[in-house]
């Protein structure tokens, strides 16, 4: 998607994805290697009642449906940075994970006008409606490259 399509309040919905319980031991081993995203015996006794996604997994997969759906086209070329995230309800193998990115904030800078600023809000939701991940993201666009 081009940085003109992103306009306040647009709504994207992509998605389903889901994860296998061996994706989920992979990440974690190399990436977060907690028990609780490694140990399926010992998650299953913990007060997950089993083994969980490493958040930082499933903000990887909310990047990669935003770039292979809105960003690989666009005149991206990077982010300033989160406002925040927020891991709410875990994610397990299986789950049907869609991603509903709402478009806050479009504008040009004020100080370089080549330079196209996108603020918004990314929520990747189980398929029992649950929010597992909440952020807000700030986006670059490169508008002399449009």
């Amino acid at each position: 998607m081009r940085f003109a399509e992103l306009t306040p309040g647009r709504i994207i919905v992509l998605g389903p994805v889901s994860l296998t319980e061996p994706q989920m031991i992979a990440f974690a081993r190399e990436w977060d290697p907690q028990w609780f995203h490694t140990d399926p015996e010992r998650a299953a006794g913990s007060r997950w009642g089993g083994l969980i996604a490493s958040g930082w997994q499933t903000c990887a997969m909310v990047m990669k449906l935003a770039v292979d759906n809105v960003l690989a086209d666009s005149e991206s070329f990077g982010s300033p940075g989160l406002d925040y995230v927020k891991w709410l309800a875990p994610v397990r193998a299986g789950d049907a994970l869609t991603l509903t990115i709402t478009v806050q904030d479009a504008r040009r800078s004020q100080s370089r006008a080549d330079l196209g600023i996108v603020r918004w809000r990314w929520e990747l939701r189980n398929q029992r409606g649950e929010t597992a991940v909440d952020l807000v993201a700030n986006s670059l666009f490169d508008l002399a490259a449009a």
